[in-house]
């Protein structure tokens, strides 16, 4: 093994795993926004496409908007559209460029743990490479991953500095971190129990008997306080989001099923990365009861084997602890989402499973004649695989027709990702194919008021009002306030000629939500067309009122004055 003092090798290995992760990922240059949040973060989101301001800043921290709290990811999307405007390519580099770094700051922070250089190296290969990290990676709505991550290792290296010389200021800077990861995305909550595992390997704190488990949880104290302020911050604004589904939607024991499974699947999948999705549906048949007894029989079986190797090989106690623990947040015994599990979720956890192998590997063989030779040719074919199985998921990031195509492909009954396909090809004027897309979505799930909506949209793009009007008042009835449906509703009824009827909707939300500047358009727009002008123009200044900057508003306001002072234009 070489040793850590060897500098000679490790700029080589840095600039081999930068260039290596650049080259496989630079495909995404070309890549486009996907309709799957990507509208939620940034191509319909006018606070992020503003770029950075001083109310863009307030707006971070202060909304709840996609049923999140991260104001760091917000920041760093709209320095994105302040340097590069609204345009994916430059977003994907940056993205890829956060994973780059992130790949460099694990084999530091392990090298420098570890003193194990070539370990380290290939647990950072492992990571850099791995298909399942594609989605974090390939994703520009997954900005929050790469970024908290980021936070997370940075955390890791100063706490390492830290505990070689301990000192106030090293400590605060370690805090500091933690806590901008936690305004990146929410997922370091688990972080101070994996410092505490660090401190049993390879940082080894315990084998000191000034220094004790208590001392290193006392020790941990405010970093677990951040994370229970952040917990209770992320779950209430999720549940008031509505992405956390009650037990009417998803009840507790399917999700402990579901946990259990998912567990083992991520473990699968790490070993055998086919077959990948954006999205992986809940089945509509349940999972079996061996599925889940098998699955918690070998968990528990690792669990065991793990713990009886706690003295002599610590790496397999830290590395399952590591995967077990950093999964909790988003193993889904509280359900945010609609997936069963996902991919994007192993970005953190999986590092515990190359901890295991990685380690077991060098430690099965160190009395094997070649070792080194057989480690090298194995860990080469490994990231060979990798590489080619990477490269291959990338491509269906591309666009999102790819994307949808093949999760519909490798899943079953997903009824959402069928509601995504219809409306990106609705966005692609296939609205044929849109239709008949979204109406196997409603076969799949009838009490969808959002796929009922989109339903109608595409019936309407074909021509066929009443149909869509009967999609817009059955997803009203599913749904009273859902507003872009009776917005669509009204947009329906003017179209037939129906005025009354159109307007009559556009108060409907306007009672309920008065400072819907886009509503006061619309319904200015349908008074304007039965000659209401005195009405029009009250409406068009009440969107100036709620937003000053409302061009469109301005723009009707000042043509329509300017017909009335000039009747014979």
């Amino acid at each position: 093994m070489m040793a850590f003092s060897n500098k000679k090798i490790q700029l080589p290995i840095f600039l081999t795993l930068a260039l290596l992760t650049l080259v496989v990922y630079l495909p995404v240059r070309n890549h486009d926004f996907v309709r799957y949040d990507d509208d939620v973060y940034v191509t319909n989101n006018p606070e992020v496409q503003s770029g950075l301001s001083w109310q863009g800043i307030k707006w971070a921290f202060v909304t709840d908007h996609g049923a999140n709290w991260h104001p760091l990811t917000w920041l760093s999307l709209m320095l994105d559209c302040e340097l590069f405007g609204v345009e994916p390519g430059p977003m994907h580099i940056v993205n890829v460029l956060f994973h780059i770094a992130n790949t460099l700051l694990l084999f530091i922070v392990f090298n420098r743990m570890t003193k194990a250089l070539w370990q380290s190296a290939f647990i950072a290969a492992l990571f850099a490479l791995h298909p399942l990290h594609v989605e974090s990676v390939a994703w520009i709505a997954e900005r929050k991953d790469v970024l908290s991550t980021l936070f997370w290792l940075l955390t890791m290296l100063a706490y390492v500095r830290y505990v070689e010389r301990s000192s106030a200021g090293r400590y605060i800077l370690v805090l500091v971190f933690f806590a901008l990861g936690l305004l990146a995305k929410p997922m370091l909550v688990t972080l101070p129990f994996v410092l505490l595992l660090l401190d049993y390997w390879p940082l080894d704190r315990f084998s000191n008997s000034k220094f004790s488990i208590r001392n290193s949880i006392i020790e941990k104290l405010p970093f677990f306080f951040l994370s229970i302020l952040s917990s209770v911050i992320t779950f209430i604004v999720q549940q008031k989001g509505g992405a956390v589904f009650s037990a009417d939607i998803v009840p507790f024991n399917v999700r402990l099923a579901n946990a259990i499974c998912s567990y083992f699947v991520y473990i699968e999948k790490m070993f055998w990365p086919v077959r990948l999705a954006v999205l992986y549906p809940y089945s509509i048949n349940g999972i079996s009861l061996v599925r889940v007894l098998l699955s918690a029989t070998i968990l528990v079986l690792i669990t065991v084997l793990v713990l009886y190797n706690y003295r002599r090989r610590k790496y397999l106690v830290v590395g399952w602890l590591w995967y077990l623990g950093t999964l909790v947040p988003v193993i889904g015994i509280v359900q945010v989402g609609v997936q069963a599990f996902a991919d994007r979720y192993t970005y953190v956890p999986l590092t515990g499973l190359f901890i295991m192998c990685v380690f077991a590997s060098a430690d099965l063989l160190k009395n094997v004649p070649f070792k080194k030779y057989i480690l090298a040719a194995s860990a080469t074919i490994i990231l060979l695989a990798c590489t080619v199985l990477t490269t291959v998921q990338l491509i269906y990031w591309k666009d999102s027709g790819l994307l949808f195509e093949r999760a519909l492909a490798v899943t079953e009954n997903n009824v959402h990702i069928l509601n995504n396909y219809g409306n990106a090809l609705g966005a692609m004027g296939r609205h044929k194919e849109a239709a008949k897309v979204l109406e196997q979505a409603v076969r799949g799930l009838p009490d969808s008021y959002e796929i009922r909506n989109n339903y109608g949209k595409a019936l309407q793009n074909l021509g066929k009002l009443d149909d869509a009007i009967e999609q817009y008042q059955i997803a009203l009835k599913i749904e009273p306030i859902a507003d872009f449906a009776r917005y669509n509703l009204s947009v329906a009824l003017a179209a037939k000629g129906n005025f009354e009827a159109a307007i009559e909707q556009c108060r409907i939300v306007l009672a309920a939500r008065p400072d819907d500047a886009e509503m006061h358009i619309h319904l200015g727009i349908l008074l304007q067309n039965q000659g209401k002008f005195d009405q029009a123009i009250e409406s068009y200044k009440k969107a100036l009122q709620i937003d000053p900057n409302f061009q469109k508003a301005r723009d009707l306001l000042n043509a329509l004055t300017k017909k009335q002072n000039n009747p014979q234009n």
